[in-house]
């Protein structure tokens, strides 16, 4: 579908899905909204022509579960990214989607709902309904607003009460076209007493000119429930990544964010746990190296509301030939959130002279029974621990790469196992 973004280019996009009359509404709503509102006044500064975007494009006529079914060009991008082959060997169900759509779905669990965001719109809209800019509203900032108008694809999932699985769901998103704009949209529900864990793969090919991905996750955790959510994002140096990700957790839940950011020229992305159940847990631990003309904003977000709530962020930044990798947070208990505890540690390593690192941190205390500790550090790589390892004759590449690998240990023991041979990859290149 081409054309400028314009309300007429709104109500086609709605019309061509065939949604609800409701869908069509709140998207022309979010479309007001995204033109009244202006950037983020912190951060990095975004530069995006919204006129030379491509807002949707579909590849595929249909969603498949074979892939004999998908075009050998598909495929073939999909194998070499490893996604056919970890859906064969340890995932219990996968949606992958290109450009704009959801193109492959497979689940190995009946007794869920895994399905891509289109789909569950027209199968299950009472529960879409209910959970859709609920936890993230539509005018919360410009690009909340454009992902409400121009949502298209994404999982949803609805885990029911007394579901652990064994093994993790999967989706994968990939940027194929040069100027591209993805809008996916996730929906993740973990009834009480069940168990998820969720993995996330996003890759771009390189053009000169620059993709936006603005994606927008919620997620509900149920009482006595486990969310993981794991993510290796990767996009080439000319993807805009501005991505809202929230979970609100009931009574004794639990949230884990696991995010890595390795591509993208701009992330601004900031995983958020709102503890709202007494007991209730949230978890955040990230990774971002920034490489020459990247800033990584990256962070996370924990607001506690229940009592005896805790939380941990643990973020390691890494900034090499001129990148610019940066913390920004917001830890805050709430008058009520009495006998809370919160930690954040931000740990950086900066490589040379050109890079850069800041830590902004906000840290909230509103009762006096509760309490946050903060700790973070800057530094260069161990030039004792470095002549140690090249005086047993490695080379200093080596060497370097192996402290680095070090470095990130907290964040890949987190990571199932074929992603933490991937991170591993990703960061000796």
């Amino acid at each position: 579908m081409e054309g400028k973004l314009s309300k007429e280019f709104i109500i086609n996009l709605s019309k061509g899905k065939n949604e609800p009359d409701w869908m069509l509404n709140i998207r022309l709503q979010a479309f007001e909204e995204f033109l009244k509102l202006d950037n983020p006044d912190f951060g990095p500064k975004l530069d995006i022509n919204f006129d030379e975007i491509c807002y949707y494009k579909k590849v595929n006529e249909k969603m498949e579960d074979n892939w004999n079914n998908v075009s050998c060009k598909i495929r073939n991008t999909f194998e070499d990214l490893g996604v056919i082959k970890a859906e064969k060997e340890y995932l219990g169900g996968v949606t992958n989607q290109i450009e704009s759509e959801v193109f492959y779905h497979s689940n190995k669990d009946s007794n869920i709902i895994f399905t891509s965001s289109d789909d569950a719109l027209k199968k299950y809209p009472d529960l879409f309904k209910k959970y859709f800019n609920n936890l993230v509203k539509y005018n919360e900032n410009k690009y909340t607003a454009l992902n409400t108008a121009l949502w298209s694809g994404g999982s949803f999932i609805y885990i029911p009460k007394d579901t652990k699985l064994d093994r993790p769901l999967q989706s994968y998103f990939r940027i194929n076209s040069k100027s591209l704009g993805q809008f996916e949209r996730t929906i993740i529900i973990v009834d009480d007493n069940s168990d998820l864990s969720y993995i996330e793969g996003c890759t771009a090919p390189t053009y000169s000119a620059n993709s936006l991905h603005a994606g927008v996750v919620e997620i509900y955790v149920g009482k006595h429930s486990h969310c993981k959510y794991s993510t290796i994002q990767n996009w080439s140096t000319d993807v805009y990544n501005l991505v809202t990700k929230r979970a609100i957790v009931e009574s004794y839940g639990k949230m884990e964010w696991i995010d890595g950011n390795i591509g993208s020229k701009v992330t601004m992305k900031y995983p958020s746990c709102i503890l709202k159940g007494d007991y209730a847990k949230g978890n955040s631990i990230s990774i971002a190296y920034a490489k020459e003309n990247q800033v990584l904003d990256a962070g996370a977000k924990m607001i506690h509301i229940g009592k005896n709530t805790t939380s941990n962020i643990v973020s390691k930044s890494i900034a090499s030939d001129g990148g610019i990798a940066n913390y920004r947070g917001t830890t805050r208990i709430t008058k009520n959130a009495i006998n809370s505890s919160a930690s954040v540690k931000c740990d950086t390593i900066i490589l040379d002279s050109k890079s850069k690192s800041d830590t902004y941190p906000k840290n909230i205390v509103e009762n006096n029974s509760s309490m946050i500790e903060h700790e973070a550090t800057v530094s260069k790589i161990n030039e004792e621990k470095l002549f140690y390892l090249t005086s047993k004759g490695l080379s200093e590449d080596i060497a370097k790469e192996l402290l680095l690998l070090g470095f990130v240990n907290d964040f890949k023991k987190e990571l199932p196992l074929e992603y933490a041979v991937e991170l591993n990859r990703l960061l000796k290149n």
